[in-house]
């Protein structure tokens, strides 16, 4: 999947004394860039650079898009994350990841079925 995206998208890295977080997002037309891939690594979860990147971007693209979206898993891990960065659902996807991937994917526990989309107004 990422090779569908990676070579039109842009990637951002914060650096903290080393690597915490990588971003790399797409600009989809009309106004509306998307977070494709976002990263943090184990050691730099739940400290923030999650939610400091997103302002980035927020930050960096506002004036030049009006929204920021981003599709993920209906997982209880990734969706509250990214409503508590302002993110509101938008539309899902009925059985994206069953259609586009050659195995299960699971998170806690919960295999992931649709792709739900969250958008924030820039």
């Amino acid at each position: 999947m990422v090779d569908r995206y990676l070579d039109r998208g842009s990637m951002y890295i914060l650096d903290d004394d080393g690597v915490k977080c990588v971003c790399v997002v797409t600009d989809e037309g009309g106004g509306i860039l998307e977070i494709k891939n976002i990263a943090t690594v184990p050691d730099g979860q739940r400290k923030g650079y999650g939610k400091t990147m997103i302002g980035f971007l927020a930050a960096q693209y506002r004036g030049t898009h009006s929204v920021l979206q981003v599709g993920t898993g209906d997982s209880p891990l990734t969706v509250p994350f990214y409503e508590k960065c302002g993110f509101i659902r938008s539309h899902r996807i009925k059985n994206f990841f069953t259609d586009n991937y050659d195995h299960p994917i699971y998170e806690c526990g919960i295999q992931l079925m649709d792709m739900i989309y969250l958008r924030k107004n820039l």
